[in-house]
């Protein structure tokens, strides 16, 4: 293949050598080749062009299939090592120690609700006790003075009827007098 490559690029060469060395046509500047010879050269770099297009095309197809190939290996193996790397990752003793540690955490926590909700229900209980306590104090000292009240009314309505009782049997015994 190496020598295929050296040939066609030796006849370019060639060639080139050929335009560059050729007479030149005053005024115009042309170049006069000599035509068979310059065919020639043409014709031996086109028979050797095949082989080479072949072989060329034949490495980029083998380039991507090996690429391909490789990509599939690629992905295989990264998939077994995420896999390999999961399964380390369970078993490894920190996430264990994080694991049993998260789960003291949750039944601590779950233990300071189940303290506040009790202790709540007990403060709860303790301000309703209270209340009623207080309730029962000014219900009895509402009923007092109402007592106190209805007393002092009654007083005053039998001393008015005593009153007036004592003021009528005067009257009558004046009446009587007279």
């Amino acid at each position: 293949m190496e020598k295929v490559e050296l040939n066609v690029i030796e006849l370019l060469e060639y060639l080139q050598d050929m335009v560059e060395s050729s007479p030149k046509m005053p005024i115009t500047g042309k170049t006069i080749i000599d035509k068979k010879e310059f065919n020639e050269v043409i014709d031996q770099i086109i028979n050797y062009l095949p082989d080479q297009f072949k072989k060329a095309q034949w490495v980029v197809n083998e380039k991507d299939r090996i690429l391909k190939e490789a990509q599939r290996e690629f992905d295989n193996v990264k998939k077994e090592t995420v896999e390999i790397m999961k399964q380390n990752v369970e078993t490894h003793d920190l996430v264990r120690e994080a694991k049993m540690r998260a789960s003291e955490i949750i039944a601590l926590a779950q233990r300071d609700a189940k303290a506040i909700r009790i202790g709540s229900r007990e403060y709860s209980n303790e301000i309703l006790m209270q209340l009623d306590v207080e309730i029962e104090k000014q219900k009895a000292q509402l009923i007092k003075s109402m007592q106190e009240s209805f007393e002092k009314v009654a007083k005053e309505i039998d001393d008015n009827l005593t009153q007036t009782g004592t003021i009528i049997k005067e009257n009558i015994a004046e009446l009587r007098t007279m």
